[in-house]
Protein backbone atom coordinates (compact mmCIF):
# COMPACT_ATOMS: atom_id res chain seq x y z
CA UNK A 1 0.00 0.00 0.00
CA UNK A 2 1.39 3.40 -0.97
CA UNK A 3 1.19 5.49 2.26
CA UNK A 4 -0.50 8.88 2.46
CA UNK A 5 2.01 11.05 4.33
CA UNK A 6 5.03 9.46 6.04
CA UNK A 7 7.62 11.84 7.58
CA UNK A 8 11.00 12.34 5.94
CA UNK A 9 13.41 10.53 8.26
CA UNK A 10 16.86 9.54 7.06
CA UNK A 11 20.35 9.03 8.47
CA UNK A 12 20.92 12.77 8.90
CA UNK A 13 17.82 12.95 11.11
CA UNK A 14 18.93 9.90 13.09
CA UNK A 15 22.43 11.34 13.59
CA UNK A 16 21.12 14.67 14.88
CA UNK A 17 18.70 13.04 17.32
CA UNK A 18 21.43 10.67 18.50
CA UNK A 19 23.70 13.64 19.10
CA UNK A 20 21.05 15.22 21.33
CA UNK A 21 20.46 11.99 23.23
CA UNK A 22 24.18 11.70 23.97
CA UNK A 23 24.62 15.38 24.82
CA UNK A 24 23.17 15.15 28.31
CA UNK A 25 20.50 17.76 27.47
CA UNK A 26 17.28 16.48 25.89
CA UNK A 27 14.54 18.84 27.07
CA UNK A 28 14.12 22.52 26.13
CA UNK A 29 17.61 23.89 25.67
CA UNK A 30 20.14 25.21 23.17
CA UNK A 31 18.75 23.43 20.11
CA UNK A 32 15.22 24.66 20.78
CA UNK A 33 16.51 28.23 21.10
CA UNK A 34 18.51 27.84 17.87
CA UNK A 35 15.45 26.46 16.07
CA UNK A 36 13.43 29.47 17.23
CA UNK A 37 16.07 31.89 15.94
CA UNK A 38 16.27 30.13 12.58
CA UNK A 39 12.51 30.07 12.11
CA UNK A 40 12.39 33.80 12.88
CA UNK A 41 15.04 34.41 10.21
CA UNK A 42 13.33 32.13 7.69
CA UNK A 43 9.86 33.59 8.19
CA UNK A 44 10.88 37.22 8.68
CA UNK A 45 8.73 37.71 11.79
CA UNK A 46 9.73 39.57 14.96
CA UNK A 47 10.02 36.62 17.40
CA UNK A 48 9.28 32.88 17.55
CA UNK A 49 8.37 30.53 20.42
CA UNK A 50 8.46 26.78 19.79
CA UNK A 51 6.07 24.51 21.68
CA UNK A 52 4.83 20.93 21.68
CA UNK A 53 1.96 21.72 19.27
CA UNK A 54 0.35 24.44 17.21
CA UNK A 55 -2.79 23.92 19.30
CA UNK A 56 -0.94 24.86 22.49
CA UNK A 57 0.52 27.91 20.77
CA UNK A 58 -2.86 29.19 19.63
CA UNK A 59 -4.42 28.69 23.04
CA UNK A 60 -1.57 30.45 24.81
CA UNK A 61 -2.01 33.41 22.44
CA UNK A 62 -5.74 33.61 23.16
CA UNK A 63 -5.03 33.55 26.89
CA UNK A 64 -2.26 36.17 26.55
CA UNK A 65 -4.76 38.40 24.71
CA UNK A 66 -7.29 37.93 27.53
CA UNK A 67 -9.96 35.94 25.67
CA UNK A 68 -12.51 34.70 28.19
CA UNK A 69 -16.12 33.76 28.83
CA UNK A 70 -18.52 36.08 27.01
CA UNK A 71 -16.07 36.77 24.17
CA UNK A 72 -16.41 35.61 20.57
CA UNK A 73 -13.75 34.33 18.20
CA UNK A 74 -14.47 33.97 14.49
CA UNK A 75 -13.30 30.71 12.89
CA UNK A 76 -14.07 29.00 9.58
CA UNK A 77 -16.55 26.13 9.59
CA UNK A 78 -14.08 24.28 7.36
CA UNK A 79 -11.07 23.41 9.51
CA UNK A 80 -9.68 20.84 11.93
CA UNK A 81 -11.35 20.84 15.34
CA UNK A 82 -8.29 22.36 17.09
CA UNK A 83 -9.11 25.80 15.66
CA UNK A 84 -12.40 25.90 17.54
CA UNK A 85 -11.44 23.73 20.53
CA UNK A 86 -8.98 26.32 21.81
CA UNK A 87 -11.75 28.93 21.87
CA UNK A 88 -13.95 26.61 23.94
CA UNK A 89 -11.03 25.94 26.32
CA UNK A 90 -10.87 29.68 27.02
CA UNK A 91 -14.59 29.81 27.80
CA UNK A 92 -15.37 31.89 24.71
CA UNK A 93 -17.73 31.17 21.82
CA UNK A 94 -16.46 29.98 18.43
CA UNK A 95 -18.42 31.93 15.80
CA UNK A 96 -18.27 29.77 12.70
CA UNK A 97 -18.47 31.34 9.26
CA UNK A 98 -18.57 29.85 5.79
CA UNK A 99 -15.67 29.62 3.36
CA UNK A 100 -15.19 31.39 0.05
CA UNK A 101 -16.58 30.10 -3.23
CA UNK A 102 -13.15 30.35 -4.89
CA UNK A 103 -11.15 28.16 -2.47
CA UNK A 104 -11.27 26.38 0.92
CA UNK A 105 -10.40 29.45 3.02
CA UNK A 106 -12.57 31.67 5.20
CA UNK A 107 -14.79 34.21 3.43
CA UNK A 108 -13.94 37.82 4.26
CA UNK A 109 -17.53 38.82 3.44
CA UNK A 110 -18.82 36.27 5.95
CA UNK A 111 -16.36 37.50 8.57
CA UNK A 112 -17.74 41.01 8.19
CA UNK A 113 -21.32 39.81 8.71
CA UNK A 114 -20.43 38.07 11.97
CA UNK A 115 -18.35 40.72 13.75
CA UNK A 116 -20.00 42.01 16.93
CA UNK A 117 -18.92 44.04 19.94
CA UNK A 118 -17.94 40.69 21.55
CA UNK A 119 -15.50 39.73 18.77
CA UNK A 120 -11.94 39.64 20.08
CA UNK A 121 -10.03 37.48 17.57
CA UNK A 122 -10.34 36.22 13.99
CA UNK A 123 -8.57 32.94 13.17
CA UNK A 124 -8.19 32.43 9.41
CA UNK A 125 -6.96 28.96 8.41
CA UNK A 126 -4.65 28.33 5.46
CA UNK A 127 -6.27 25.12 4.27
CA UNK A 128 -3.77 22.88 2.42
CA UNK A 129 -1.06 25.56 2.69
CA UNK A 130 -2.89 28.15 0.55
CA UNK A 131 -2.83 31.49 2.44
CA UNK A 132 -6.10 33.15 3.37
CA UNK A 133 -6.84 36.69 2.15
CA UNK A 134 -4.78 38.48 4.80
CA UNK A 135 -4.64 41.91 3.17
CA UNK A 136 -8.44 42.04 3.11
CA UNK A 137 -8.74 40.70 6.67
CA UNK A 138 -6.10 43.11 8.00
CA UNK A 139 -7.87 45.99 6.27
CA UNK A 140 -11.22 44.87 7.67
CA UNK A 141 -10.13 44.89 11.32
CA UNK A 142 -8.60 48.35 10.84
CA UNK A 143 -11.72 49.94 9.37
CA UNK A 144 -12.83 52.81 11.65
CA UNK A 145 -16.37 51.45 12.10
CA UNK A 146 -15.07 47.97 12.96
CA UNK A 147 -12.52 49.41 15.42
CA UNK A 148 -15.23 51.55 17.01
CA UNK A 149 -17.25 48.38 17.67
CA UNK A 150 -14.31 46.72 19.49
CA UNK A 151 -14.65 46.61 23.28
CA UNK A 152 -11.32 45.79 24.96
CA UNK A 153 -11.39 43.59 28.03
CA UNK A 154 -7.67 43.38 28.86
CA UNK A 155 -4.58 45.58 28.78
CA UNK A 156 -3.36 43.79 25.65
CA UNK A 157 -6.68 44.35 23.89
CA UNK A 158 -6.61 48.00 24.95
CA UNK A 159 -3.13 48.43 23.51
CA UNK A 160 -4.01 46.80 20.16
CA UNK A 161 -7.30 48.68 19.98
CA UNK A 162 -8.88 46.27 17.54
CA UNK A 163 -9.60 42.64 16.77
CA UNK A 164 -6.48 40.42 16.79
CA UNK A 165 -5.83 38.40 13.62
CA UNK A 166 -4.17 35.06 14.43
CA UNK A 167 -3.39 32.84 11.45
CA UNK A 168 -3.89 29.12 11.95
CA UNK A 169 -0.94 28.43 9.66
CA UNK A 170 -0.68 24.74 10.58
CA UNK A 171 -0.35 23.83 6.89
CA UNK A 172 1.48 26.79 5.45
CA UNK A 173 5.12 27.16 6.49
CA UNK A 174 7.03 28.20 3.37
CA UNK A 175 3.97 29.63 1.63
CA UNK A 176 4.29 33.07 0.04
CA UNK A 177 1.89 36.00 0.36
CA UNK A 178 2.38 39.26 -1.53
CA UNK A 179 6.07 38.55 -2.01
CA UNK A 180 6.81 37.63 1.62
CA UNK A 181 6.99 34.32 3.44
CA UNK A 182 3.75 33.66 5.23
CA UNK A 183 4.09 34.20 8.96
CA UNK A 184 5.03 37.85 8.66
CA UNK A 185 1.68 38.81 7.10
CA UNK A 186 -0.52 39.41 10.15
CA UNK A 187 -0.42 39.86 13.94
CA UNK A 188 0.38 36.26 14.86
CA UNK A 189 0.89 33.06 12.84
CA UNK A 190 1.02 29.61 14.41
CA UNK A 191 2.65 26.74 12.50
CA UNK A 192 2.34 23.01 13.12
CA UNK A 193 5.25 20.55 12.99
CA UNK A 194 3.11 17.42 13.47
CA UNK A 195 4.36 14.21 11.87
CA UNK A 196 2.29 14.66 8.69
CA UNK A 197 3.28 18.29 8.09
CA UNK A 198 5.78 19.53 5.47
CA UNK A 199 8.30 20.32 8.20
CA UNK A 200 8.07 17.99 11.18
CA UNK A 201 9.48 17.73 14.68
CA UNK A 202 7.35 14.57 15.28
CA UNK A 203 5.00 16.75 17.33
CA UNK A 204 5.44 20.47 17.72
CA UNK A 205 4.51 23.97 16.69
CA UNK A 206 5.72 27.57 16.57
CA UNK A 207 4.14 30.90 17.46
CA UNK A 208 5.48 33.62 15.16
CA UNK A 209 4.90 37.09 16.56
CA UNK A 210 4.50 40.00 14.19
CA UNK A 211 2.48 42.41 16.31
CA UNK A 212 2.52 46.14 15.46
CA UNK A 213 5.16 48.59 16.62
CA UNK A 214 4.69 49.37 20.29
CA UNK A 215 4.40 45.74 21.34
CA UNK A 216 7.52 44.34 23.00
CA UNK A 217 7.79 40.95 21.31
CA UNK A 218 10.69 39.93 23.55
CA UNK A 219 8.51 40.51 26.61
CA UNK A 220 5.58 38.68 25.00
CA UNK A 221 7.90 35.77 24.16
CA UNK A 222 8.99 35.61 27.82
CA UNK A 223 5.37 35.70 28.97
CA UNK A 224 4.32 32.90 26.59
CA UNK A 225 7.36 30.87 27.59
CA UNK A 226 6.37 31.26 31.24
CA UNK A 227 2.80 30.16 30.45
CA UNK A 228 4.15 27.07 28.65
CA UNK A 229 6.13 25.94 31.74
CA UNK A 230 3.52 25.85 34.50
CA UNK A 231 3.88 29.60 34.98
CA UNK A 232 7.47 29.16 36.13
CA UNK A 233 9.67 32.28 36.04
CA UNK A 234 12.71 30.40 34.65
CA UNK A 235 13.08 27.51 32.24
CA UNK A 236 15.37 24.54 32.92
CA UNK A 237 18.22 25.98 30.86
CA UNK A 238 18.17 29.28 32.77
CA UNK A 239 18.25 27.44 36.08
CA UNK A 240 21.51 25.67 35.17
CA UNK A 241 23.44 28.94 35.43
CA UNK A 242 25.62 29.15 38.53
CA UNK A 243 23.57 30.21 41.53
CA UNK A 244 20.37 30.55 39.49
CA UNK A 245 18.43 27.61 40.91
CA UNK A 246 15.72 29.70 42.61
CA UNK A 247 12.52 30.37 40.65
CA UNK A 248 8.94 31.51 41.22
CA UNK A 249 5.60 30.37 39.78
CA UNK A 250 3.71 33.40 38.53
CA UNK A 251 0.42 31.77 37.45
CA UNK A 252 -1.08 28.28 37.09
CA UNK A 253 0.28 27.70 33.60
CA UNK A 254 0.55 24.75 31.24
CA UNK A 255 3.21 22.22 30.24
CA UNK A 256 3.69 22.45 26.49
CA UNK A 257 7.33 23.33 25.80
CA UNK A 258 9.31 21.86 22.89
CA UNK A 259 12.21 19.50 23.66
CA UNK A 260 15.68 19.63 22.11
CA UNK A 261 15.04 16.14 20.69
CA UNK A 262 12.20 17.63 18.65
CA UNK A 263 14.17 20.74 17.74
CA UNK A 264 17.03 18.62 16.40
CA UNK A 265 14.64 17.05 13.89
CA UNK A 266 13.30 20.50 13.04
CA UNK A 267 16.75 21.96 12.42
CA UNK A 268 17.47 19.23 9.88
CA UNK A 269 14.09 19.77 8.26
CA UNK A 270 14.48 23.54 8.09
CA UNK A 271 17.97 23.34 6.57
CA UNK A 272 16.62 21.37 3.59
CA UNK A 273 13.12 22.81 3.51
CA UNK A 274 13.44 24.60 0.18
CA UNK A 275 14.43 21.29 -1.41
CA UNK A 276 11.33 19.76 0.17
CA UNK A 277 9.13 22.54 -1.21
CA UNK A 278 10.58 22.13 -4.70
CA UNK A 279 9.70 18.43 -4.74
CA UNK A 280 6.21 19.11 -3.41
CA UNK A 281 5.71 21.75 -6.11
CA UNK A 282 6.70 19.19 -8.76
CA UNK A 283 4.20 16.69 -7.30
CA UNK A 284 1.40 19.26 -7.56
CA UNK A 285 2.30 19.93 -11.18
CA UNK A 286 2.36 16.19 -11.95
CA UNK A 287 -1.15 15.78 -10.54
CA UNK A 288 -2.44 18.86 -12.34
CA UNK A 289 -1.05 17.68 -15.68
CA UNK A 290 -2.60 14.24 -15.14
CA UNK A 291 -6.09 15.57 -14.34
CA UNK A 292 -6.39 18.88 -16.21
CA UNK A 293 -8.18 17.37 -19.20
CA UNK A 294 -10.61 15.33 -17.13
CA UNK A 295 -14.08 16.87 -17.19
CA UNK A 296 -14.76 15.63 -13.65
CA UNK A 297 -11.62 17.14 -12.07
CA UNK A 298 -11.82 20.37 -10.05
CA UNK A 299 -8.18 21.30 -9.42
CA UNK A 300 -6.81 23.27 -6.46
CA UNK A 301 -5.23 26.71 -6.78
CA UNK A 302 -1.61 26.78 -5.67
CA UNK A 303 -0.01 29.84 -7.29
CA UNK A 304 -1.13 33.25 -8.53
CA UNK A 305 0.20 36.83 -8.54
CA UNK A 306 -0.59 37.26 -4.80
CA UNK A 307 -0.03 33.84 -3.26
CA UNK A 308 1.96 30.64 -3.51
CA UNK A 309 1.04 27.54 -1.52
CA UNK A 310 3.32 25.54 0.75
CA UNK A 311 2.13 22.52 -1.26
CA UNK A 312 0.97 20.69 1.83
CA UNK A 313 -2.21 19.01 0.52
CA UNK A 314 -3.46 18.43 -3.01
CA UNK A 315 -7.22 18.86 -2.61
CA UNK A 316 -8.76 17.22 -5.66
CA UNK A 317 -12.51 17.64 -6.05
CA UNK A 318 -14.75 15.44 -8.17
CA UNK A 319 -17.25 17.55 -10.11
CA UNK A 320 -20.84 16.50 -9.54
CA UNK A 321 -20.00 13.81 -6.96
CA UNK A 322 -22.00 13.63 -3.75
CA UNK A 323 -20.64 12.44 -0.42
CA UNK A 324 -21.62 8.81 -1.00
CA UNK A 325 -20.02 8.73 -4.45
CA UNK A 326 -16.88 10.40 -3.10
CA UNK A 327 -16.61 7.70 -0.45
CA UNK A 328 -17.04 5.01 -3.09
CA UNK A 329 -14.24 6.57 -5.11
CA UNK A 330 -11.98 6.63 -2.05
CA UNK A 331 -12.66 2.95 -1.44
CA UNK A 332 -11.80 2.27 -5.07
CA UNK A 333 -8.48 4.10 -4.70
CA UNK A 334 -7.64 2.12 -1.55
CA UNK A 335 -8.55 -1.09 -3.40
CA UNK A 336 -5.86 -0.12 -5.90
CA UNK A 337 -3.28 0.07 -3.07
CA UNK A 338 -3.09 3.86 -2.74
CA UNK A 339 -3.84 5.74 0.49
CA UNK A 340 -5.81 8.98 0.31
CA UNK A 341 -7.66 11.15 2.83
CA UNK A 342 -10.27 13.90 3.25
CA UNK A 343 -9.46 17.37 4.67
CA UNK A 344 -11.61 18.06 6.61
CA UNK A 345 -14.97 17.13 7.99
CA UNK A 346 -16.48 20.60 8.60
CA UNK A 347 -16.92 21.40 12.28
CA UNK A 348 -20.76 21.33 12.28
CA UNK A 349 -20.64 17.64 11.29
CA UNK A 350 -18.78 16.73 14.48
CA UNK A 351 -20.76 15.64 17.53
CA UNK A 352 -19.05 18.13 19.84
CA UNK A 353 -20.21 21.09 17.73
CA UNK A 354 -23.43 19.64 16.37
CA UNK A 355 -24.52 19.18 19.98
CA UNK A 356 -23.78 22.87 20.62
CA UNK A 357 -26.29 23.91 17.98
CA UNK A 358 -24.12 24.43 14.90
CA UNK A 359 -25.90 23.25 11.73
CA UNK A 360 -24.21 22.13 8.53
CA UNK A 361 -26.91 23.71 6.36
CA UNK A 362 -25.75 27.15 7.55
CA UNK A 363 -22.45 26.65 5.70
CA UNK A 364 -23.29 25.69 2.10
CA UNK A 365 -19.84 26.43 0.65
CA UNK A 366 -18.16 24.28 3.27
CA UNK A 367 -20.50 21.41 2.49
CA UNK A 368 -20.12 21.74 -1.29
CA UNK A 369 -16.32 21.51 -0.98
CA UNK A 370 -16.32 18.73 1.59
CA UNK A 371 -18.72 16.33 -0.11
CA UNK A 372 -16.52 15.76 -3.18
CA UNK A 373 -12.96 16.39 -1.86
CA UNK A 374 -10.15 13.81 -1.88
CA UNK A 375 -6.63 14.59 -0.58
CA UNK A 376 -3.86 12.90 -2.57
CA UNK A 377 -0.42 11.84 -1.24
CA UNK A 378 2.22 14.60 -1.25
CA UNK A 379 5.64 13.99 0.34
CA UNK A 380 9.31 14.25 -0.53
CA UNK A 381 10.04 10.58 -1.15
CA UNK A 382 7.26 10.03 -3.70
CA UNK A 383 8.84 9.02 -7.01
CA UNK A 384 7.36 9.79 -10.42
CA UNK A 385 6.54 6.08 -10.67
CA UNK A 386 4.61 6.36 -7.40
CA UNK A 387 2.77 9.40 -8.75
CA UNK A 388 1.76 7.49 -11.86
CA UNK A 389 0.39 4.76 -9.58
CA UNK A 390 -1.64 7.41 -7.70
CA UNK A 391 -3.07 9.09 -10.79
CA UNK A 392 -3.91 5.78 -12.48
CA UNK A 393 -5.74 4.64 -9.33
CA UNK A 394 -7.66 7.91 -9.00
CA UNK A 395 -8.72 7.99 -12.65
CA UNK A 396 -9.82 4.36 -12.63
CA UNK A 397 -11.72 4.76 -9.34
CA UNK A 398 -13.47 7.97 -10.39
CA UNK A 399 -14.47 6.67 -13.80
CA UNK A 400 -15.88 3.50 -12.26
CA UNK A 401 -18.28 5.61 -10.16
CA UNK A 402 -19.02 8.83 -12.08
Amino acid sequence: MLPFSPPRVDQKTVDEVTSVLLSGWITTGPRTKEFERKITAYIGCRKTLCLNSATAGMELMLRWFGVKEGDEVIVPAYTYCATANIVVHCGAKPVMVDIDAKDFNISVQEIRKHITSKTKVIIPVDISGWPADYAEINNLVNEPEIKKMFQPGSAEQQQLGRILVMSDAAHSIGAQYQGKRHGSTTDVSVFSFHAVKNLTTAEGGAVCLNLPAGFDCDAIYANLNMKSLHGQSKDALAKTQVGAWRYDVLEPGYKCNMMDIQAAIGLVELERYEENLERRRAIFEFYTNAFKNKSWALLPAYKNDQKESSYHLYLLRIKGANEQQRDQIIQGIFDRQVSVNVHFQPLPLLTVYKSRGYKMEDYPQAWSKYENEISLPVYFDLTDENLKTVTDAVIAAVESVI
